[in-house]
């Protein structure tokens, strides 16, 4: 079960996890390293997301950078180190990484990312794959993958091109151009540009309202949408079909259909 309290919890080197309320807020505490990834952080980040995606009382997390940087991407001059295991060591470490995109994915509670100073590399794939974004006025964004010799990962190759279209996409990975947040949000890349310091209390009031929502109905839209562009029309409305039927069995479906009957407000319990 996951703390209650604001005290970050003791189990993990390389980030902040801590919960108050409904709401996880996971911070990437690496700032002397510029919060990039290494195998530390790919597989405590994989625990952080199983975590949140186990614990009922978990109804939506907030994934921010300590200090001036969301995440510099990948750790090369850890990666320098690995020598002839280099292949081997980022096979495990991507395999941490991707586990922690997918359970954010799939788990019920909506992830909210709030981007900080620059998203680059690895940084910039785990800001995409958020469920709603926002970012700092001084936020960047950039690919970098290929200025250092190196292919994407962290699931950037499949949400970009949904996101900002191909194009856009082939621009940003082949050229590495810099964006600025008002640029991400025109592109589509983040949903709203927040004052530096007025950040992070955005980011958890959306949060903690999200929380109060009707968790598992935030899990079937998330499914319904991550499947959407690939899956035909009948199969989508098929989908949607069944998802509509469980939702208003669940304990929450039938609040929601009392309370817009009673013309009150309802209480979701994420059941």
């Amino acid at each position: 079960m996951a703390a209650t309290g604001k005290e970050p919890d003791a189990d993990y080197d390389t980030l902040l996890f801590e919960v108050s309320g409904n709401v996880a807020r996971i911070t990437l505490n690496r700032p002397d390293a510029a919060n990039s990834l290494n195998e530390s952080m790919g597989r405590e980040l994989m625990l952080a997301a199983i975590r949140c995606d186990e614990d009922p009382d978990i109804r939506a997390v907030v994934l921010t950078g300590a200090g001036k940087m969301f995440s510099a991407g990948g750790d090369l001059k850890s990666f320098a180190a690995f020598g002839n295991d280099t292949g081997a060591k980022l096979k495990e470490i991507t395999t941490y990484f991707h586990a922690a995109v997918s359970r954010f994915a799939r788990m019920n509670p909506p992830l909210i990312i709030a981007v900080n100073g620059m998203a680059a590399g690895a940084g910039m794939s785990l800001a995409a794959s958020g469920d709603l974004v926002l970012a700092a006025r001084s936020a960047r964004f950039t690919m970098a993958y290929t200025a250092a010799g190196l292919a994407p990962d962290g699931s950037s190759t499949w949400y970009l091109p949904r996101l900002i279209g191909m194009r856009r996409t082939q621009e940003l990975m082949l050229t590495n151009r810099l964006l600025s947040a008002k640029e991400a949000m025109e592109w589509g890349l983040i949903n709203r540009i927040v004052d530096d310091e007025q950040l992070l209390d955005e980011a958890m009031a959306m949060a903690q309202q999200l929380a109060s929502g009707a968790t598992l109905a935030y899990g079937a839209v998330k499914a319904l949408l991550s499947d959407s562009l690939g899956t035909p029309l009948e199969a989508q409305m098929e989908a949607e079909s069944r998802a509509i039927a469980a939702m208003a069995q669940t304990d929450d479906g039938r609040e929601g259909i009392a309370a817009f009957l009673a013309k009150r407000q309802p209480t979701f319990k994420g059941k």
